[in-house]
């Protein structure tokens, strides 16, 4: 029972099309909200901060189980050989969860974005090559240069012509044009900070609404190796994204206690 009181009285955990998920909502009010894939190794429950303050903008949350973890934990499938597996799985996990989230209340699926942090974000974006209705992206400690990624301990598994074929960097035409915000700090020692910043240069290029998509950088946050988290600056992180999501999501959103 890891929940803090705060979030059990705003939040369920239930099983959607098969897939463990946190729902963080105060009622079955159509709200816009966010679709948050967490990193590595972890599971949903991490960051009731970033949970709570969404909701207190008006925004809801779904944050679910990446495969093989949390609820559904098989620590052998977590190892770094199946990242790209469990990628292409929660992605296609993705639309029959939004399909249910749109029959139980409480989610518009016009007003949804979506994010992740780490593996998360790598997921969010390689989703995001395909045809979808999301209106906003969070990205953190993550990205699309996946080219970058040979030698970390995500893909460097990958030979260099596999990570070509799947690197988001060479298929730039399929990604839809959508607000995005990014966060790295530039001594990411998991993720180096390039994954994010060529990624960020290369959608702003084809953009049509540069202004719309953001990299916020740091030097230094204090966090574990630069990635996890971001240590001094997670609170800021929090405000900002929440911030970004209010602005793309909803017209008006209604501040909550």
């Amino acid at each position: 029972d890891s929940l803090p009181s705060r979030l059990k009285e705003v939040s369920t955990e239930v099983e959607l099309a098969g897939v463990p998920c946190l729902l963080v909502r105060k009622d079955e009010k159509p709200r816009p909200f966010l679709f948050w894939m967490h990193g590595r190794t972890v599971d949903k429950e991490l960051d009731s901060g970033r949970y709570l303050r969404s909701v207190r903008r008006g925004i809801n949350v779904c944050a679910v189980d990446l495969p093989d973890h949390g609820q559904r934990f098989n620590k052998r499938q977590q190892h770094k050989e199946n990242i790209l597996d469990s990628a292409k799985r929660m992605s296609s996990e993705i639309d029959p969860v939004l399909d249910e989230l749109g029959r139980i209340g409480g989610f518009d699926l016009g007003r949804a974005g979506i994010g992740g942090i780490s593996a998360g974000g790598l997921i969010t974006v390689y989703h995001l090559l395909k045809p979808h209705n999301f209106k906003a992206v969070v990205l953190e400690a993550s990205g699309g240069a996946w080219q970058h990624l040979h030698t970390s301990d995500l893909l460097s598994h990958l030979s260099n012509d596999q990570l070509e074929q799947i690197n988001p960097m060479n298929h730039l035409e399929d990604w839809r044009d959508v607000p995005v915000i990014a966060f790295h700090s530039k001594h990411d020692a998991r993720v180096p900070f390039a994954t994010s910043s060529d990624f960020i240069d290369a959608i702003k290029e084809q953009s049509p609404n540069p202004q719309n998509i953001e990299l916020v950088s740091f030097e230094y946050t204090g966090a574990p190796e630069e990635h996890v988290g971001f240590g001094r600056e997670s609170a800021f992180v929090k405000e900002v994204q929440v911030d970004f999501l209010a602005r793309h999501l909803a017209e008006h959103t209604e501040v909550t206690q």
